[in-house]
């Protein structure tokens, strides 16, 4: 049955479902176990928030990105070659935001010699996060030492590139302690080079020999929809985020585990859960049933699921379109004109409640549960360098029967004792509009606080 969009969001917990407040580290101290959940840092989830953007290129500007990186809070932007920015212009727009720059060979880029020089550039001014392979080579094939290769030809010139750039990274005396990414769709492989490992194992059997370094991290598109996977589910972001063949979209098996092409062999499903591992593009177009609420809240989830799956960085696809692609505009957080789009603005309502910049050198922990939760209503237990834990729900229910009225599953939130948003349990807190709650611990009082209004 088709949803109206009412109907969607009345049965969707979509955006963070609950935001609770539960004190400073020495006030809280009495409700904190040993066996309790450790928190993470909250200044390293915000880390985490990407975009890719060109920054000042193909008709976007450094004031309309300044302005857009600081309404949101995101901290990093991905772009590379293809994008024609200029160094100076990417050690500005750090200077004005603090956000760094993922730096990339992109689609078809082989210039080794001056992704290198301006990587280092960027490094010495403190601007650079991270050094990133080639753009879907499934798509936009390489020419690497006069051979041909990715598409449907040899993936041998890729991978050879590749194994050069992380070589050049790492005996360059300025960047040889930034992490490199792999290119994406290493899935794709034709031939069975090894691009499915970091570094290729022994006995891999492989094209490419055992010993083979690749990448510090693992790299993925894995976009939120696919076409093998249409339409909107329950558990649409926390699925897409998962290291295992239970993922249907573009995801770390896929690309990692067993190659989606030819199926080459990579990763145990064990060892995939602890791989290092990135998203550099990911996203959701507006259209059809998914409307610009819904693709807001949509990319709330996507961004903690991410994190809460162990994805180091999460890139979403895309800041504001291109003059030169006006059509991805449903993609993006901004329209053409810099105006943000519902989804800028729930974001910006995140990032402001958990703004923080500071380090937790020991990230805590807080004895808490949540009464009867349900496989789609999910967690993210903070701590923010001040000692406040900020404990993170978010729900994604969409065809399940969790109803206005239903108050059987995921009600409690429990801290010592029972704490609730004022406006409902936790499964239907989000119901009407994902609300964030602010619960003192101590005094038990309530105050709202919301980031999808």
């Amino acid at each position: 049955m088709r949803h109206t969009r009412r109907q969607f969001i009345q049965r969707t917990a979509i955006g963070a479902a609950g935001l609770w407040s539960l004190g400073t580290d020495g006030r809280a101290i009495a409700d904190v176990r040993p066996a309790g959940r450790k928190a993470v840092a909250a200044d390293e989830f915000l880390s985490s928030l990407g975009v890719c953007s060109s920054i000042t290129g193909r008709g976007e500007t450094l004031a309309g990105t300044t302005e857009a990186l600081d309404y949101t809070g995101i901290r990093f932007v991905r772009c590379g070659l293809e994008d024609r920015i200029t160094v100076g212009d990417m050690i500005r727009l750090h200077e004005l935001t603090g956000a760094r720059v993922v730096y990339g060979l992109l689609s078809g880029g082989t210039n080794l010699g001056r992704l290198l020089r301006e990587a280092r550039e960027l490094a010495t001014a403190g601007a650079l996060l991270a050094i990133e392979g080639n753009n879907e080579p499934n798509n936009w094939g390489i020419t690497y030492q006069g051979q041909a290769g990715g598409r449907d030809k040899s993936w041998l010139p890729v991978a050879k590139l590749q194994r050069d750039l992380y070589q050049g990274v790492k005996s360059d005396g300025v960047l040889k302690d930034y992490p490199v990414s792999n290119l994406t769709e290493s899935g794709a492989q034709t031939d069975n080079v090894g691009l499915q490992f970091l570094t290729i194992p022994d006995g891999a059997d492989t094209l490419m020999p055992p010993g083979t370094v690749h990448a510090d991290y693992a790299n993925c598109h894995n976009y939120i929809t696919h076409p093998s996977w249409p339409g909107l589910h329950d558990n649409q972001t926390w699925l897409s985020a998962s290291p295992g063949p239970d993922c249907p979209v573009d995801g770390l098996y896929g690309n990692y585990g067993r190659t989606w092409r030819n199926h080459f062999a990579g990763y145990s499903q064990a060892e995939l859960l602890t791989l290092p591992r990135v998203t550099t593009e990911t996203g959701y177009p507006v259209g059809g049933e998914v409307t610009e609420e819904i693709q807001a809240r949509l990319f709330m989830n996507l961004y903690l699921s991410q994190f809460k799956r162990r994805w180091s960085h999460t890139a979403l696809y895309l800041l504001r379109t291109r003059s030169n692609e006006p059509a991805h505009e449903r993609y993006a957080l901004f329209r053409m004109d810099y105006t943000p789009k519902q989804a800028a603005h729930y974001l910006h309502n995140l990032t402001t409640i958990l703004a923080d910049r500071g380090s937790v050198a020991a990230p805590g922990r807080v004895d808490y549960s949540i009464a009867n939760q349900p496989a789609t209503v999910h967690d993210l237990l903070l701590q923010k360098s001040d000692g406040t834990f900020e404990l993170v729900l978010w729900g994604e229910t969409l065809r399940g029967r969790f109803g206005p009225g239903d108050r059987e599953s995921g009600r409690d939130v429990r801290h010592g004792q029972p704490v609730r948003p004022h406006n409902g349990h936790l499964a239907n807190a989000a119901h009407d509009r994902c609300g964030l709650g602010h619960v003192d611990a101590e005094r038990s009082s309530r105050r709202r606080r919301t980031a999808c209004s």
